[in-house]
């Protein structure tokens, strides 16, 4: 590992070949959406929040590559710049595995890999941390949770030959974590060997190394079946608050001029005027202070950096867009929207008589319960831009809580 004051080089190998058969039909699973991002794009931002410094590679099928483009591109750019370009998979897992390992050995290897199952999204900074200090003690490491149930060997027959003592069993999960040039080695060996194991610990056990187990989570459940999906959509819909004490707040400011139109849109709602507001999107004066707001309380930059005015596919696009994506890098991250408070700034129209309606378009926009929006207007006494009818502004305090 070099000297004392070497920081280890760290690459996060996902391997996202497979066609998930069990979760039902459509698209391989590690492409189908939960909850606005797909699960691959969910895992990733899931490691690269963990680990910002670590190196992302997917593996994934041939023929996935316009699924895989189109999973990364819901991405924050923070989360693309970690990324290498991607591997490609083989007949089994662990050959798949192996062309990823290939691939990184061949871009400069580094110290310490994590290899992780792009179906797994729950993954959290306190067990990549774990992976990656059990790699560095062990050189070879899994994370295990003990087993509820007890377990029964059983012959051909159906017939209990064994109960094995639970308290020495355990549940494997990933990322498994390995001295690189340790795994490099076993999975040449097990190729070599034409042996065909069930995961990179097994095949680190062939080379006749010891693995360590480390604590896993529970949280962090394979998703394999279509119960599966609906457990991940709970687990994304409902978070307790208890468990996430990391309280932020961000704030947005968004001013746009009245131009050519009959309505202003705001919240999501056409609200009607003399004039619209003009912008490159649909000018939606309050979805981007909202939009903002979350985006500062994640410090995940701005509206601007996301859905550059300068691209043409935003322009007189939809500002819940915006507005949803944001939402979904908060749960992304295993967060919630604790709540939103915004203030519309304008001599006219009259906001009050549509006050409501903005307030459920924004919270059914956002995913949330209504009671987490609040919507104010003022005017300014007829001082300013606004107080001289040209245009209108839109101040928003958002409150994020994460894990």
């Amino acid at each position: 590992m070099g000297a004392a004051h070497h920081t280890p080089s760290i690459a996060i190998l996902v391997v996202a070949g497979g066609r998930g058969a069990r979760a039902g039909d459509g698209p391989p699973k590690q492409y189908r959406p939960i909850a606005g991002l797909t699960l691959l794009a969910r895992t990733l931002h899931g490691l690269h929040m963990a680990m910002p410094q670590a190196a992302l590679k997917v593996v994934i099928h041939k023929d996935d590559l316009e699924h895989y483009a189109a999973s990364i591109a819901e991405l924050p750019a923070s989360d693309r710049a970690r990324l290498l370009p991607p591997a490609f998979g083989g007949a089994s897992r662990q050959e798949s595995v192996r062309n990823g390992l290939e691939a990184l050995a061949a871009e400069g290897a580094p110290d310490i890999v994590l290899i992780h199952d792009a179906a797994r999204p729950f993954v959290d900074a306190a067990l990549v941390a774990r992976a990656i200090e059990a790699a560095a003690i062990h050189g070879a490491a899994a994370p295990g949770v003990p087993l509820a149930d007890t377990i029964k060997q059983i012959d051909d027959a159906g017939v209990v030959v064994a109960t094995p003592d639970r308290a020495r069993l355990c549940a494997v999960q990933t990322p498994q974590s390995f001295r690189f040039d340790l795994v490099m080695a076993a999975h040449r060996a097990a190729a070599a060997g034409g042996r065909d194991y069930t995961d990179d610990a097994m095949i680190a056990e062939a080379a006749g190394v010891k693995v360590h187990i480390f604590e896993g989570d529970a949280a962090n459940f394979k998703l394999t079946t279509q119960q599966d999906f609906a457990r991940a959509m709970e687990q994304l819909k409902q978070p307790v608050f208890a468990d996430l004490p990391d309280i932020r707040m961000g704030q947005g400011y968004d001013v746009h001029a009245f131009g050519p139109g009959d309505a202003v849109w705001l919240g999501g709602v056409a609200v009607p005027h003399t004039h619209g507001l003009a912008g490159h999107s649909d000018a939606d004066v309050l979805s981007h202070a909202v939009t903002d707001a979350i985006l500062g309380a994640i410090a995940e930059g701005d509206i601007g950096a996301h859905f550059p005015p300068s691209d043409p596919q935003w322009k007189g696009a939809a500002s819940s867009i915006f507005l949803a994506r944001a939402c979904e890098l908060v749960r992304a991250r295993g967060g919630a929207i604790a709540n939103v408070d915004a203030t519309i700034i304008c001599e006219a129209p009259k906001i009050g008589p549509h006050r409501e309606r903005i307030r459920e378009k924004l919270a059914e926009t956002m995913g949330v319960e209504i009671g987490r929006v609040a919507i104010k207007a003022t005017t300014t006494e007829r001082l300013g831009f606004t107080g001289r009818g040209e245009g209108m502004a839109a101040l928003a305090i958002a409150t994020v809580r994460l894990p």
